[in-house]
């Protein structure tokens, strides 16, 4: 073939490869939504707790129900860390979602000030899913220290608020808040 018959087909051979590379990178970008690297944080408040004027009072029936069906929530979820105070009700409520996942329930202290924790976690975890679970004093001021933004305060009978931070792989934060099971 002489320098002309190949000059022709240079057009054809840039289409051909450009027709291969791109489904390729594409099918690379669509693999990842959201990103392998980004980690949500689960922010909630221990489940209904019996009212027997005690300062580790157990869950109530609803309460265990309440923490099982937030296990099953959770079960399709990478969860990679599972967080709880020393309280068994905080214990309680975490132990089904750690259990679905094998991970173990990390202690913290409730009196740790909530941007420490906050920083202490995201240090921790760089992706996957971290439950925390504290109380109704505690549990606003950690989701407000994960994601820098204002968390309305949660009420003594509030039980099924359930917050989320989205930490993504670039760095952006979103508050995702809903009804928890």
């Amino acid at each position: 073939m002489n320098a002309a018959g190949l000059k022709s087909r240079r057009p054809f051979c840039r289409i051909a490869l450009a027709a291969i590379v791109l489904p390729l990178l594409l099918a690379a970008c669509a693999s990842r939504p959201g990103g392998d690297d980004a980690v949500r944080f689960v922010v909630v408040r221990h489940a209904e707790k019996v009212a027997d004027g005690s300062r580790d009072p157990a869950l109530t029936a609803a309460g265990h129900d309440r923490a099982m069906a937030l296990a099953r929530r959770l079960a399709d979820t990478p969860v990679v860390g599972v967080y709880a105070t020393g309280f068994r009700r905080t214990r309680d409520t975490a132990a089904p979602t750690a259990l679905g996942h094998g991970v173990a329930v990390t202690t913290y202290d409730a009196n740790e000030p909530a941007a420490a924790f906050a920083a202490r976690l995201r240090r921790a975890h760089r992706s996957g899913t971290v439950l925390v679970v504290g109380h109704s004093n505690t549990a606003p001021d950690i989701a407000a220290a994960l994601c820098g933004c204002d968390v309305p305060a949660m009420d003594e009978e509030e039980y099924t608020r359930l917050m989320t931070v989205h930490v993504g792989r670039h760095g952006g934060i979103t508050l995702l808040g809903t009804t928890a099971p």
